[in-house]
């Protein structure tokens, strides 16, 4: 008895060009990412880019999320996250179909490392407001670990205080953890 199994044309064109923000759920931290974002103020930032030449540069909102996305993901190599825009949908969303080289990604960490770990703690600080981010993990093997578990959504400006220290200590963690690989990267050269 034959089987019907569903048509897989690799060769199938489009009738219109399709369009990537249709291809990332609603609801994705991707588009979550790029808006938080856009609201940021990037103006010391945007002031490094005056006075230099050479071909047109990435916008800094793309560039910085990129690097946030691949954080929240596990990606920190730029060589991974420039990859990522040509294989995950979520990075070609983020870099708007374009692909800008781990060179570009590296250079513009290196260059606003400062600026960088304060807007991590700002993007933090929003998703944890929102809702998107969760403080504490689940643990089955009976490890007691730290977690949010609170009876009241309320927030006090003390526990506030603490959360923007403990987020801070994390990025300061992630960054350390970039070095790290880069020099682990340097040494295999």
């Amino acid at each position: 008895m034959a089987r019907d199994y569903l048509s897989s044309n690799r060769q199938q064109a489009y009738l219109l060009p399709p369009s990537i923000d249709e291809w990332l759920p609603k609801e994705h931290l991707a588009r979550f990412i790029v808006e938080i974002v856009k609201e940021l103020d990037l103006s010391n930032i945007h002031k490094g880019y005056g006075g230099q030449g050479g071909s047109k540069a990435y916008n800094p909102e793309v560039l910085l999320s990129l690097l946030f996305y691949g954080y929240a993901t596990g990606t920190f190599s730029s060589r991974k996250i420039e990859r990522a825009t040509y294989d995950s949908i979520a990075f070609r969303y983020i870099a708007a179909n374009t692909h800008p080289d781990h060179d570009t990604v590296a250079n513009f960490r290196k260059r606003f490392l400062v600026e960088l770990e304060s807007l991590f703690v700002q993007i933090l600080m929003i998703a944890k407001e929102s809702g998107v981010l969760k403080v504490g993990k689940v643990s089955l093997d009976g490890t007691k670990i730290k977690a949010n578990a609170s009876k009241h959504k309320a927030l006090s400006y003390a526990y506030i205080e603490k959360l923007q220290k403990q987020l801070e200590a994390e990025v300061a963690t992630l960054m350390k953890k970039h070095k790290k690989q880069i020099m682990r990267n340097l040494m295999m050269v």
